[in-house]
């Protein structure tokens, strides 16, 4: 199944799940909201991947079969190289507004979104010919989307133990 880190496989939701919470496993609630200033909080994280992956699910829900993929643009190209090949994004690329956390998200609600928009995301099936566009990378296919959720999540882990390790 698609892993996009040597450190470890991604095949579910269940794996999406432990990435993403496991490193706040047992931390108090004020390890939740520590963060650098002007930078989200391991909460507002949280929250932001449940956002993505709401947001990707509703586009497999709503989409049709089409015909052939729609061609990416260069700078669609470019992003897809860098994070399907690389596993890197260039510091600063910010999030759509879309999936951009509220200013202030508390531990129980980010938890419970996560694992209620993954339940969504497990409901789904790969549709062959169903292709749901992602703002930077283009269109994508349901496995290509899996591969972006696994990157996503190990990208935003390692966030999470930096602000929890200072």
């Amino acid at each position: 199944m698609p892993h996009l880190s040597r450190e470890r496989a991604v095949t579910g939701a269940d794996d999406f799940a432990a990435i993403a919470l496991d490193p706040l496993a047992d931390r108090p609630a004020a390890d939740w909201q520590k963060a650098p200033p002007g930078k989200w909080t391991p909460a507002q994280i949280i929250e932001h991947l449940a956002l993505s992956f709401d947001l990707s699910a509703r586009g497999f829900e709503q989409a049709q079969p089409q015909g052939p993929r729609r061609a990416r643009t260069l700078l669609e190209q470019v992003a897809a190289f860098l994070v399907f090949r690389l596993g890197w994004i260039p510091p600063g690329i910010e999030s759509p507004r879309r999936a951009a956390p509220a200013t202030r998200v508390e531990a129980p609600a980010a938890r419970e979104h996560l694992r209620a928009a993954l339940a969504r995301w497990s409901a789904l099936a790969g549709r062959p010919g169903v292709f749901v566009r992602h703002p930077r990378l283009g269109d994508l296919d349901f496995d290509e989307w899996l591969r972006f959720h696994a990157w996503h999540c190990q990208h935003h882990a390692k966030q999470i133990r930096q602000r929890l390790a200072s």
